[in-house]
């Protein structure tokens, strides 16, 4: 196998996932900097401070307005990926990027915090374009017996982007006051290696093939990605779905939404993929810090911790990566969900007893690792490849539109609501997440089918036992299947 395909497996990375992982924690550590340049600013501006109230608005606008621009990008990844290519997308995605670091770097130099509002929306267009087509592209670009282990590369990226932002937020590196615009203008970086270094491979074999018809130019790419040797079967995978698809042009958000072919597969993206904030693992990172400090680390050194998070986190989509194509997707998600919640029913326990015993703390903080793990092995990275597979190429596009727009949705209502369910909830708070964790861990065991080692078709034929049930689904059943076996005998 060419060494060619890890290596863009990683330039897809540098500004796909980890544009977002990045954005994401890199906010945190200039938070009060920037609180402080915005009651400068609106001093100088009105000749008076602002209110306790407006500062809380601007600053929460500041965080949320991410959110907004992910949605924005998320809703135009389908359009985009389809009418440029998957490579020409992501190199578009650069551009709001190197905007918005720009609008940022710039903000304390003009005066103006507005700039910083506009750069987080820009950030947020690139994370919610970028981390899409991303995924889309590293699994169309990966072999069949590889799709996982590259396609989760994607979550390690992710994990990786917040690490850098937490170890970037440091004092010791760009963490202090004269210094916060650098911090938030850093994405500039990747996004201009990117630029220079993703024009030198190849769009997704399966794009060209499949929706451009390209049969020459995915030929010369799967010998550039995947080296010399013999890739007819995969190839013909490819010449079979094409077949199959029968020259459609790629399906809207309503074509996903009612057509009967991919109901299951609609029901399986919206439960285990779209719904990753019901998993808790925003709300276990927000309790990190407080189950830390009682455990006696310090304040000034919870930086420092959340460097050994991140760690862990990236550490288990490693192992992930190795475990995806032998256990595969079904056991690992199954397994993990279970343990996950486990996890929240016990540090609910923990918590509810944290000044009763001096070692509950410590059960507490081994509680938030094992969770995180889990997270990090099972849902976290397994998801990455999941959408690219029980979708076939006409319904993925839009597949990965759902889910982006579903999920950005769902971050930003959390972000609203979640402080009012602590409040309202306390410790308990974590039941909520736990019945999502256990729900989830039965229905990918009684109904998801496993993708590992399957063709695109294949999947296709599993989920069209459960699409297709009852007596009038047999006939289309039977009508599909022919088709998919007499495309394959080609």
């Amino acid at each position: 196998m060419s060494y060619n395909l890890f290596l863009l497996a990683f330039v897809l990375g540098i500004t796909g996932a980890f544009h977002y992982g990045l954005q994401v924690s890199i906010i945190n550590s200039p938070a009060e900097y920037i609180q402080s340049f915005i009651r400068e600013t609106w001093l100088k501006r009105y000749g008076f401070s602002p209110s306790a109230e407006m500062m809380t608005l601007m600053w929460s606008f500041i965080v949320s307005i991410y959110s907004i621009g992910g949605l924005l990008g998320s809703s135009s990844a389908g359009y985009l990926s389809v009418r440029f290519g998957r490579k020409k997308a992501l190199l578009l995605a650069n551009i709001p990027a190197l905007l918005g670091a720009a609008l940022m770097g710039l903000s304390r130099l003009c005066g103006s915090f507005e700039m910083i509002m506009a750069g987080r929306l820009f950030s947020g267009v690139c994370g919610g374009l970028a981390q899409n087509v991303h995924i889309m592209y590293a699994g169309e670009c990966a072999p069949r017996k590889l799709r996982g282990l590259i396609a989760i590369t994607a979550s390690t990226s992710i994990a990786t982007g917040k690490f850098i932002g937490f170890a970037l937020g440091l004092r010791e590196v760009l963490g202090v006051e004269a210094l916060w615009p650098v911090l938030l203008a850093a994405n500039a970086v990747p996004a201009l290696v990117q630029l220079l270094t993703l024009p030198f491979f190849p769009d997704s074999p399966r794009y060209l093939l499949i929706d451009r018809k390209d049969k020459e130019g995915c030929i010369k790419a799967v010998k550039q990605l995947w080296g010399e040797g013999d890739h007819v079967a995969e190839i013909d995978d490819m010449l079979s779905e094409q077949k199959a698809i029968g020259g459609e042009k790629a399906k809207g958000v309503w074509d996903l939404l009612r057509d009967r072919a991919v109901r299951w597969q609609l029901l399986t993206l919206f439960l285990v993929v779209s719904c990753m904030q019901l998993i808790g693992a925003s709300v276990v990172y927000s309790y990190a810090y407080s189950i830390f400090t009682k455990a006696g680390i310090p304040p000034s050194q919870t930086h420092y911790v959340s460097l050994g998070v991140g760690t862990a986190e990236i550490l288990s989509t490693v192992l992930c990566g190795f475990l995806i194509d032998r256990a595969g997707r079904r056991t690992l998600l199954w397994k993990t969900y279970t343990v996950m919640a486990l996890a929240l029913g016990l540090l609910t326990v923990t918590l509810s007893l944290q000044d009763s015993y001096f070692w509950v703390p410590y059960c507490s903080v081994a509680l938030v690792f094992i969770f995180i793990m889990s997270f990090g092995i099972g849902p976290g990275a397994v998801v990455c490849p999941l959408i690219t597979e029980i979708f076939i190429q006409s319904y993925r596009p839009t597949a990965y539109v759902f889910n982006g727009v579903t999920n950005w949705i769902q971050l930003f209502v959390l972000g609203l609501v979640f402080p009012f369910i602590v409040e309202g909830l306390g410790n308990f708070c974590f039941i909520i997440f736990l019945t999502y964790c256990l729900s989830m861990a039965i229905f990918v065991l009684l109904v998801l089918p496993e993708t590992k080692g399957k063709s695109m078709l294949q999947v296709m034929e599993e989920f069209n036992r459960l699409n297709y049930r009852g007596k009038r689904g047999q006939a289309a059943l039977q009508q599909s299947n022919c088709s998919v076996v007499t495309v394959t005998r080609l």
